[in-house]
């Protein structure tokens, strides 16, 4: 057992169906149900179709039930589960509802309704069945375990607490309230009660990768890298297949420098869940680190297609093709991104920039107007928005740029003037202020990494840009 603090420092949950069925066969024996024990076999079956999660092969089994048996609850209840895991919640809901009509105390009908509700993201349906059932049993574990994961969701951690630590006192082995509780404590900065019931969970559940998974998140926020990174590979061995666990683990790889790994890593989480964003992301970024801009295009480009308000992907792909000299293609990246984040002004005069680049200097002086009338009139980005719309005006500009204090702001406005006069024409006022861009060194900005392009592409003779 790892103990690293010694005193320093929301998804549906359907239910348990293979262990449901197993545990309702006994109650068909043979003194009940007679004929060789035949439905005692179907349900064995059931629950080997549900262990492959063969869901489809398993509810066809249901269509060969005598009506008699069809009929009986329990069969019933493990046949709504079976529709709701495969994605059939109006037939499940149907199942339960016509249950609770004769029986409406009947929980588990209403957790599978709650399941239903959540699979069709009716959240609030969802806590009042849920709620039903804890005002019946009030030490039904899976109800307070997902009442608790509801409020987590939410952000909602003295609510959670409170569902987790009344889980657990009804059943102090809970693996779900053990993992649940020690993320509370993780938020609430208390890393020694969270890895403590983690290390408890992993003994209890040694073949489980959720405890193993949580603790090396835990480790990875406090600094243990080391750790973290061996418990997401005992977590990786158990569920290789498991998307999240190998985002965490190329994102500790990642924080350790170890880029190439995280980088495999991030390519296997894709080919997992290719329509899941994240990953791209970060293999997006790491192919722009290693010069890799067409690998790292292709992978923005997916991501700004699976989550378009992400303008960041919208703002990396108007960089790559920057570089690339495809100006209209550039223009359009920034103007998406424009439109996902319209206070930033720096896109509009990106894209205004590339306009000017790929047709006629004043083809964008339509789109300018529209952005001054938003952008506030006392600001270097709405005197550039200007000058960018009037093509004059450029010595206010200057003026104002040389008293600007602020040095993230004048390197800024320094780079969108120094464009201007690239496009005007006149280099070698274009170079002397690309050239100040980079002595002023701010190099946590968009423009400065553009900047440092430009330079390195005209071999002004300083440090190429990542």
């Amino acid at each position: 057992m790892k103990i690293k603090f010694n005193g320093s420092g929301s998804k549906v949950c359907l239910l348990p169906l293979f262990f449901l069925v197993l545990f309702i066969i006994p109650v068909f024996s043979p003194a009940v149900f007679c004929q060789e024990n035949i439905l005692e076999t179907i349900l064995t079956e059931i629950a080997e179709r549900i262990s492959r999660r063969d869901y489809a092969s398993a509810l066809e089994i249901f269509n060969s039930l005598p009506p008699e048996y069809a009929e009986n609850t329990e069969i019933r209840i493990i046949h709504a589960s079976i529709l709701n895991a495969a994605g059939r919640s109006a037939d499940a809901r149907q199942i339960a509802n016509s249950i609770i009509a004769s029986d409406s105390n009947n929980i588990d009908a209403l957790m599978v309704l709650a399941d239903s509700a959540a699979l069709e993201n009716r959240d609030r349906d969802r806590r009042a069945f849920l709620e039903r059932v804890i005002a019946i049993n009030p030490n039904h574990t899976r109800a307070l375990n997902e009442l608790a994961s509801i409020n987590l969701g939410n952000q909602n951690l003295r609510v959670a607490a409170n569902y987790y630590d009344r889980a657990l006192a009804a059943d102090p082995n809970n693996g779900e309230a053990l993992v649940g509780r020690a993320i509370v404590y993780r938020y609430n900065r208390d890393p020694r009660s969270a890895e403590r019931l983690l290390n408890r969970a992993i003994d209890l559940f040694p073949y489980w990768a959720e405890p193993l998974h949580e603790r090396g998140r835990l480790y990875r926020s406090s600094g243990f890298y080391d750790d973290a990174l061996e418990d997401f590979e005992d977590a990786l061995a158990l569920e290789p297949e498991n998307y999240w666990l190998l985002v965490d683990y190329g994102q500790t790889l990642m924080e350790i420098g170890i880029i190439r790994e995280s980088l495999e890593i991030f390519e296997r989480a894709i080919r997992i869940a290719p329509d899941n964003f994240m990953a791209y992301a970060y293999s997006a970024a790491i192919k722009d680190e290693l010069g890799d801009y067409a690998g790292a295009e292709r992978d923005y480009i997916i991501l700004a297609r699976l989550r378009p308000d992400y303008y960041f992907a919208h703002e990396a792909i108007g960089v790559i093709r920057m570089r690339n000299g495809q100006w209209a293609l550039a223009r359009d990246s920034f103007l998406d991104a424009y439109a996902q984040a319209p206070r930033e002004y720096s896109y509009a005069l990106l894209a205004a920039m590339n306009w000017m680049r790929a047709g006629r200097q004043t083809d964008p002086r339509q789109f300018l107007a529209q952005v001054m009338r938003t952008a506030p009139r006392d600001s270097l980005e709405f005197a550039l928005l200007r000058l960018y719309h009037d093509l004059s005006g450029d010595l206010d500009v200057t003026i104002r740029i040389e008293n600007e204090r602020n040095t993230n702001t004048k390197a800024r406005m320094l780079f969108y003037l120094a464009s201007y006069y690239d496009i005007r024409g006149n280099r070698t006022l274009a170079e002397r202020y690309y050239l100040m861009v980079h002595d002023l060194d701010a190099d946590g900005s968009l423009e400065w990494r553009l900047n440092e392009i430009i330079l390195a592409e005209r071999g002004l003779g300083l440090r190429n840009t990542r």
